[in-house]
């Protein structure tokens, strides 16, 4: 015999946003009302101007109303939805509903708001209908609370409003497709804009000859993957480059508060990674203690949380120098924006055979356009270039990142 327990209801609550963080995006609910769900089984994720953060459920049940639409604008603790947990004999609304012992009496008290649609006019309960809407999702403006067909209509205004962001126009044969920006892309947006205005930003080349690299990681590729299990890249290489030249040259690893220019006596990294929301910086942190074999973990790790959307807010916290590696995508030359605060960004591009004069003779070389862009209130030309010919010697001879020299 079923034992009769009273239902407890669940808030889903917007997770504590970071304090730099003002709001957050719900992008897409991963359940319908109705379904049931795990303890800490995905229900929903947001979205912030750096991460996007899965909502877990708090408890075993079923989702009983979800309270913010996809696309809203929520802040801290704020309840997104709500879940009718299991009770004390394990089985919830839905099974207990479907019990032959289940009174009437409870039925009409466990069944879920959308399905107790008594309060609703028939015109309203047909309206309802009509637009596959879910009643619980709807502010109601009558005596105590009652949903009214004027709230409905409101309602499917605001819709159309919200869907009528992404329509597709077809105009002979041609077509439209307009779409919001992400908070992502808007704050990527904003922080590059930031930087032109900002800064009196200057950029400055150089070329390399990535041979000797070419060579090494040839030579010791297959080995070091059997050892590390991972695979021998150029980023590496690249960092251990770019950690010899900030510390010869302060400045490119120092920034500029109000009036007063601050040192980092620390090396952490921002690396530029292309996701599917759009562009992000995570951090490689104290580069100079970690070898080559544990960069590539790092960068490994880091590529499959912004691939997969799981980098958090920690994962993109800091950051006095970014390297940004346009090759990847085929790049020849560019000229990388600035990430503020930051005073300094390098670009790495595409590995191409070009001919070379080298001791008076023409050769076939791997060469690399090496690309610095740089705040000028707080770095001079001298430094900048001695920088670029700084990394271009390290990648030229890699010896010299073991021998310290």
């Amino acid at each position: 015999m079923i034992k009769n327990r009273e239902l407890s209801s669940v808030d889903i609550l917007v997770p504590e946003l970071p304090e730099s963080v003002a709001d957050a995006t719900v992008v897409s609910w991963h359940k319908k009302v109705g379904d049931s769900v795990q303890v800490d089984e995905v229900l929903v994720e947001i979205e912030t101007d750096k991460v996007v953060l899965e909502v877990p459920a708090p408890k075993a049940g079923v989702l009983e109303a979800r309270l913010k639409d996809e696309g809203a604008i929520v802040n801290t603790r704020q309840i997104l939805g709500r879940l009718r947990s299991f009770d004390i004999s394990g089985q919830t609304t839905t099974e207990k509903f479907q019990s032959q012992e289940y009174t009437s009496t409870q039925r009409q008290t466990a069944v879920s708001k959308e399905e107790c649609n008594d309060v609703l006019s028939p015109a309203s309960r047909r309206l309802i209908a009509e637009h596959n809407l879910q009643p619980e999702t709807i502010k109601g403006s009558g005596v105590e609370g009652r949903i009214t067909r004027k709230d409905i209509e409101e309602y499917i205004l605001n819709q159309k409003s919200f869907d009528s962001a992404e329509p597709a126009i077809a105009l002979k044969g041609r077509c439209e497709k307009r779409v919001p920006m992400t908070r992502l892309r808007k704050r990527v947006a904003e922080r590059l804009l930031e930087a032109k205005n900002n800064t009196a930003m200057l950029t400055t080349f150089n070329e390399v000859n990535m041979k000797p690299v070419v060579e090494l990681r040839k030579q010791y590729g297959e080995t070091f993957e059997k050892r590390h299990g991972v695979r021998l890249g150029f980023m590496s290489f690249y960092i251990k480059a770019v950690l010899e030249a900030l510390k010869r040259f302060p400045e490119i690893n120092a920034s500029i508060d109000g009036e007063d220019i601050v040192y980092h006596n620390y090396f952490d990294v921002s690396i530029a990674v292309a996701t599917p929301r759009g562009l992000v910086t995570p951090v490689l942190k104290d580069i100079d203690l970690l070898s080559i074999a544990n960069i590539e973990k790092h960068i490994k790790e880091l590529a499959i949380k912004g691939r997969d959307g799981k980098l958090k807010v920690d994962d993109l916290t800091g950051g006095n120098f970014t390297i940004t590696n346009g090759g990847v995508f085929g790049s020849l030359i560019s000229t990388p924006i600035i990430n503020p605060p930051q005073s300094a960004i390098l670009g790495m591009h595409a590995i191409k055979d070009r001919p070379m004069v080298v001791n008076d003779q023409v050769v076939i070389l791997p060469m690399m356009y090496l690309a610095l862009s740089y705040d000028h209130r707080l770095v001079d030309g001298k430094e900048s270039v001695n920088f670029l010919i700084t990394v271009k010697e390290m990648l030229e001879d890699p010896t010299r990142l073991l021998l310290d020299v």
